[in-house]
């Protein structure tokens, strides 16, 4: 019979569990992941918080955080050990300003893997707030331009770069006559911000999550003029936000963990855009069967015994 090493206490055994269960985690905010007993793999999809739109009229539309997803080794969840989880927040609304989303992250085993935060929309250089750059912002999907007499160009996306990428560029700013001159779309996990032109750029389409199917990582639309003419840029599907445009002029916000773009901001020059949406982290387990282990201390004759029946775990 096998014992357990001459350690006082229970006997060991070795055997086989049939089964362990699929299991999706998600995170909403920051945490640490404990995998399950067998677990030593998920699929991963981290999604970065979205750029806010420019807080200026005619300004860009944000991109969207970055969006990853593939295979990550993980340690077993046994004796309490942990992944930490890092939820970027969406980058925050600001008068005659925008601002990038916070990086997502988690701490895989051989190395922290991370989305970075979506790039701020372009923002109009003449509305008295001292910026001359009118090019929209780089990031994990980079944010739309500003319209101008020289308008922005759209910020390129997947930067730092990753393969497969994890986001894409912004459009340009339209150069319509003065009263027409709109902010480009923020990039998208899946497609560019359209370029302004007659109207302002839609925000390019986010993607169907690799784990859950949700829809995220969307880029924000466009900003327009003063009057409610010509229409502001939507949001792209996956939480962007859409521009504004009229008197009001707010853009609307990124959703909140869909990562997706804040809309440029229409209406009168230097108050608030929208700000991005943040963060999301999802982690597939799959179901695992006939899965052995043996624990705790074991003689080699023990080991034989059980190789000979059949019974040590492989």
């Amino acid at each position: 019979m096998p014992t357990n090493g001459g350690i006082i206490g229970p006997e060991n055994l070795a055997g086989t569990t049939l089964s362990q269960a699929q299991k999706i985690t998600t995170f909403t905010s920051s945490g640490t992941f404990q995998a399950q007993p067998f677990t030593t793999g998920v699929t991963y999809v981290i999604v970065a918080g979205g750029g806010s739109g420019a807080g200026t009229f005619r300004g860009g539309g944000a991109g969207a955080g970055g969006y990853r997803t593939g295979p990550a080794t993980v340690t077993p969840g046994v004796n309490g050990t942990t992944h930490a989880v890092t939820i970027g927040a969406g980058g925050a609304g600001g008068a005659g300003a925008s601002n990038p989303g916070a990086n997502t992250v988690f701490a895989a085993a051989p190395g922290d893997i991370t989305s970075t935060g979506g790039g701020g929309g372009g923002l109009y250089g003449s509305s008295g707030n001292g910026a001359a750059n009118t090019a929209g912002k780089t990031g994990g999907s980079g944010g739309g331009g500003a319209g101008g007499a020289s308008p922005g160009s759209g910020g390129a996306g997947n930067t730092p770069p990753v393969s497969p990428s994890q986001g894409s560029a912004g459009g340009t700013g339209s150069t319509a006559p003065t009263s027409n001159r709109t902010g480009g779309g923020g990039g998208g996990a899946s497609a560019v911000g359209a370029n302004a032109a007659a109207a302002a750029g839609n925000g390019g389409a986010g993607i169907a999550s690799a784990v859950s199917g949700l829809f995220v990582a969307g880029g924000g639309g466009g900003g327009g003029y003063e009057s409610a003419s010509p229409a502001a840029g939507g949001g792209g599907a996956g939480g962007g936000g859409a521009g504004g445009n009229g008197t009001g002029g707010a853009g609307t916000a990124g959703t909140a963990n869909t990562g997706g773009g804040g809309g440029g901001r229409g209406g009168a020059p230097n108050q608030a855009g929208a700000a991005g949406g943040s963060g999301i982290v999802e982690l597939l387990e799959p179901a695992l069967v006939n899965q052995s282990r043996a624990t705790g201390i074991w003689t080699m004759n023990d080991v034989y015994e059980y190789s000979l029946e059949g019974e040590w775990p492989t």
